[in-house]
């Protein structure tokens, strides 16, 4: 018999300076081949402690799930002021003991409205051929795939915004704005 892992809907919130020492800690308890996935190689520890340091910057959109009330996947829109029109780039990572649950379609869901409100008019995902659950995600949010030899290139057109999409994303920032403080204060 087949066990089923159930699907859950975890809180997403975007990240904050003050959860750095969380986004440490989930790439780093990152196991190898999920480093490797995400990536795209082996890295160590020291790559991922600079990365980590520089995730929370002006021009990307962190976000983060938080199943457990701990940071467990991570969702990252970077690249908004490197060009015009605005194209920017999509990652995630999700620790291997919470995948197939949902969480990464949520956090793609949740990046590509973000990428909406923000104008983005290309929204790209890069990631390794052997990489099939990000290229089964890209597919099911509309990704037109692009097979190269070394890599996968999943290319996304975001709808304009609407005044809807961006309520809805301004609610959500409030509420994981406050969420955060009261992480952060505890």
């Amino acid at each position: 018999m087949t066990e089923v892992t159930p699907q859950i809907t975890p809180p997403i919130r975007r990240l904050w300076p003050m959860d750095q020492p969380a986004v440490l800690k989930h790439f780093l308890n990152l196991d190898r081949d999920i480093r490797h996935m995400r990536f795209g190689g082996g890295v160590g520890e020291g790559f991922l402690r600079d990365y980590a340091d520089g995730i929370l910057k002006v021009g990307s959109v962190i976000f983060g799930a938080f199943p457990d009330n701990e940071l467990r996947a991570v969702g990252e829109l970077r690249g908004l002021l490197d060009a015009w029109p605005v194209k920017a780039e999509a990652a995630f990572s999700v620790e291997r003991a919470w995948q197939d649950r949902g969480i990464g379609d949520a956090l793609v869901t949740r990046v590509i409205a973000a990428a909406q409100n923000r104008g983005v008019n290309t929204l790209n995902m890069i990631c390794l051929p052997e990489n099939r659950k990000m290229q089964h995600l890209a597919v099911k949010h509309d990704a037109v795939l692009q097979l190269d030899v070394d890599e996968v290139e999943a290319r996304l057109t975001p709808p304009w915004p609407t005044p809807g999409s961006l309520a809805e994303e301004f609610s959500g920032e409030a509420q994981g704005f406050t969420q955060a403080l009261l992480r952060w204060a505890a």
